[in-house]
């Protein structure tokens, strides 16, 4: 396995302007430090759950405590594509509501995708030992074109079938497209856009939704703590021993096979899938249990956030920060460690008094003094990248 595939951590990022199909327009947009309405059309909460998912990578990276560590590993990462699934849902509605024509919008996510494809082959260069999601996420975008503007049942439906599906699809992918880069990222493993998918179309399906009531955001939390109930109860109760039984099965029926000769023509040169994988429930396994469990988590985050009554909002403003610039700081991230190895310097925080607080607050902190310029710079970037071969056209009533 490449370094690329490292068992990773989180993804890139995309964050919109808008509230979907119905939603009132959020009096608590997040404003920039000159007052102008930068945030305006924006979701103060759900950037606040990017960046919160955001937070929660770095404390996987550089924190030391493993309670933390088992809270946020894999958890974030599905918070991260939950809350891009939301995004892609909004801008698309946002961009029929100005009527602008759908072609506008596909070559906006082509556009877009590109762009964070090379951002993220640029990380990977740096051999970091994190994984990077960028280009799976990437590939998400466009692949999710084929969903766009369907309905919330089409939407649901194919969430549950991705949950059961995407998991044995992956693993077969993970063996058959081993030395294919590219439709590796798509469907070649935990971390690619097939194993990672049900939680994004999970959030274009929220995306849709009034998120901006109450009952709505309710909902989102109790049928996330149902989930994450769920998933723990069966893998502490049921997954142990059931995995232990999987796995002495495929012995018997698989054996224990030879490695193959990595020279043979394909498909001579496949490994075995890792079937025993479909069991798992460690982060960033992207089996069906871990997929529940973590979405599960990320739907309760999305939904307490929502549920944070108007006059105390302020509570969340340092995390939309934090989440409004939320590529930038990814990619910071893997800059750092890589500077820091550059310079052999150790950054890794364990026994440092109150070592995850701290990385908690640097990471607000630069979060919110990024999120003071108009835009962060990979945001500003991506947004003259897409405007390039963007090109706005209203959608003309036929005479």
């Amino acid at each position: 396995m490449s370094d690329r595939f490292k068992m990773p951590d989180e993804n890139g990022n995309e964050k919109e302007k808008g509230t979907g199909s119905g939603h009132r327009r959020p009096e608590n947009a997040f404003p920039n430090r000159r007052g102008n309405p930068q945030g305006a059309g924006r979701l103060l909460a759900l950037d606040a759950a990017r960046g919160l998912a955001v937070i929660g990578m770095y404390l996987q990276h550089f924190a030391s405590n493993e309670r933390i560590t088992t809270i946020v590993s894999g958890n974030s990462t599905l918070l991260f594509v939950l809350c891009g699934g939301i995004s892609y849902s909004i801008m698309a509605q946002r961009m029929k509501d100005r009527q602008k024509d759908a072609t506008a919008f596909r070559a906006k996510m082509l556009a877009r995708a590109v762009f964070i494809d090379i951002m993220g082959y640029l990380l990977i260069m740096l051999n970091t030992p994190f994984g990077v999601i960028l280009p799976a996420y990437a590939a998400m975008f466009v692949l999710a074109l084929i969903l766009a503007g369907h309905s919330n049942r089409t939407l649901v439906t194919t969430t549950v079938a991705l949950m059961f599906l995407a998991p044995p699809l992956m693993l077969l992918g993970m063996s058959a497209l081993s030395g294919a880069f590219l439709l590796r990222d798509v469907a070649g493993g935990p971390m690619s856009t097939l194993a990672l998918a049900p939680a994004f179309v999970a959030g274009m399906a929220i995306g849709s939704l009034e998120l901006t009531k109450k009952r709505t955001a309710f909902l989102l939390a109790i049928v996330g703590l149902m989930l994450l109930i769920i998933g723990k109860t069966l893998a502490a109760n049921v997954l142990p021993e059931l995995n232990r039984s999987f796995e002495s099965w495929l012995v018997t029926v698989q054996g224990i096979a030879a490695m193959p000769d990595p020279y043979a023509i394909w498909p001579l040169n496949m490994e075995q899938p890792m079937w025993h994988m479909l069991l798992w429930t460690v982060p960033h396994s992207a089996s069906t249990f871990q997929t529940l469990t973590g979405l599960g988590f990320a739907l309760l985050v999305v939904g307490i956030v929502f549920l944070v009554p108007k006059k105390t909002d302020a509570i969340l403003v340092p995390f939309a920060g934090v989440g409004r610039v939320a590529l930038t700081m990814y990619a910071a991230q893997f800059v750092v460690v890589w500077l820091l190895t550059l310079s052999s310097i150790d950054y890794s925080l364990a026994g440092v008094p109150l070592g995850d607080l701290l990385v908690a607050l640097i990471t607000l902190v630069a979060g919110w003094l990024i999120s003071r310029l108009p835009q962060g710079p990979l945001e500003s970037s991506m947004r003259h990248f897409d405007r390039l071969f963007s090109v706005p056209r209203s959608i003309t009533a036929p005479k």
